[in-house]
């Protein structure tokens, strides 16, 4: 596979400064993110996300939902290794994350491995874009690089190769993720979803973020506690990471209420 190499980026546009007409769509995007306010983020509401009870060596942990964002495209890409454009056979740069969602649902005081969701995950990459959109920032639409969706198994397991992620402007870093429940996955009325967002410690950003590719950015302009998303809950989301294959590696429980 192919390697995107540093400093070339496809989809980036050669531009010195912003117009106006770029910096309104940058505060538009903004409020769209918030969805009106900080009240449209509380609305979002724990629909069935629930825990605190463990039953064997299962966590049944509580997760805040949050907003999908504008950037969530069903692509129905079934695969582990979210990282290379299907088109292109380009490889997103960046730090290596292992990423593994570990799913219950809540029965009783107990819960047991939910089998048969579908994780959905799509994130940015190493500058700040997402691939499929056509926002602020660049038009990468026909990419799919950083997006794919996988089943949890028996043990409601569902697992991700990707990278850290970088910033883009107004957002702290974050990955985000759904999952779905029911009429195989597909967003019907029989289905149920669960859709939130995934931080990580700012010291640790800060730290990957100091190394290329990152680096080419300069420094981040927001964090965890000045992100208006992440004020809703974000303090449950985080997640520890540990170092894995020259990346790291981290596991985030979520169970839900059925």
């Amino acid at each position: 596979m192919l390697v995107r190499q540093p400093y070339l980026n496809p989809f980036r546009a050669v531009t010195t400064t912003k117009p106006a007409s770029k910096r309104l769509l940058v505060r538009r995007h903004l409020l769209a993110l918030m969805g009106g306010g900080a009240a449209g983020v509380l609305a979002a509401g724990v629909p069935f996300a629930r825990a605190a009870q463990r039953t064997s060596s299962l966590a049944c942990v509580l997760r805040p939902q949050q907003i999908e964002g504008p950037y969530f495209v069903d692509e129905k890409l079934n695969r582990s290794d979210i990282r290379s454009d299907p088109k292109t056979r380009v490889v997103s740069q960046g730090v290596p994350l292992y990423l593994t969602f570990k799913v219950t649902r809540t029965e009783g005081s107990g819960c047991l491995p939910l089998n048969g969701a579908l994780v959905d995950v799509w994130q940015c990459d190493a500058e700040g874009l997402y691939s499929d959109t056509d926002d602020f920032q660049e038009n990468t639409r026909g990419f799919r690089f950083l997006r794919g969706y996988q089943v949890t198994d028996r043990q409601g397991t569902a697992s991700f190769t990707t990278i850290f992620p970088g910033w883009y402007p107004g957002r702290t870093v974050h990955i985000h993720f759904k999952i779905r429940v029911g009429a195989q996955g597909k967003a019907t009325a029989g289905a149920k979803e669960f859709t939130s967002q995934i931080y990580f410690d700012d010291a640790l950003t800060d730290a990957i973020h100091a190394q290329p590719p990152y680096s080419n950015r300069g420094p981040r302009k927001v964090r965890n506690n000045r992100d208006v998303v992440s004020l809703i809950g974000g303090s449950k989301l985080v997640l520890p990471l540990r170092e894995e294959k020259k990346g790291y590696a981290g596991t985030f429980d979520v169970s839900l209420q059925m």
